[in-house]
């Protein structure tokens, strides 16, 4: 069943939600609220809609404002786990490096000079965890047969 816009502008409140209060504390019924649906719905079709599910995105979303401000250095991995509104330091570890492919500490400690030549628009994109049909990882099976595997971060490269 085909979502109509109705429902398509009411999931994209949810997902706007998401990106503007990534820090606060959010879960889906909460979510699911913003977009007049039941949990069950709500999940589901945003899964359809956006190919992830909503907590998965707003995970995304936190490890990406992580990457920002380990990148500036100024904050420990536990001030910058706390900054993106995460509540545990070992969940937010273990997702992180499953995202990025390395720990919050060794990112931190990377050289990240090649990424301040880039403007900050470009920054965004070649940092954004990305879905991968390699076999780097173990693929997770979906409903319809296909395999989707984990995230990898895009190379830092500047544009032609």
């Amino acid at each position: 069943m085909a979502a109509d816009l109705d429902e398509l502008r009411r999931l994209r409140r949810a997902r706007d939600r998401i990106d503007r209060e990534y820090a606060e504390p959010l879960d889906v019924p909460a979510l699911a609220a913003t977009a007049f649906m039941s949990t069950a719905h709500f999940s589901r079709r945003f899964r359809e809609a956006y190919g992830e599910t909503p907590y998965s995105y707003l995970m995304t979303r936190r490890i990406e404002r992580a990457k920002a401000l380990l990148r500036r250095g100024d904050l420990s991995v536990t001030e910058v786990c706390f900054e993106v509104g995460c509540t545990s330091l070992g969940s937010f570890s273990s997702r992180f490096t499953e995202l990025v492919g390395q720990t919050p500490s060794a990112y931190r400690a990377a050289d990240h000079t090649a990424l301040r030549q880039l403007p900050v628009c470009h920054v965004m994109a070649a940092t954004r965890p990305r879905r991968t049909r390699g076999e780097e990882s173990e693929p997770r099976p979906t409903t319809e047969g296909t395999q989707v595997s984990s995230f990898e971060e895009a190379p830092a490269t500047a544009p032609a």
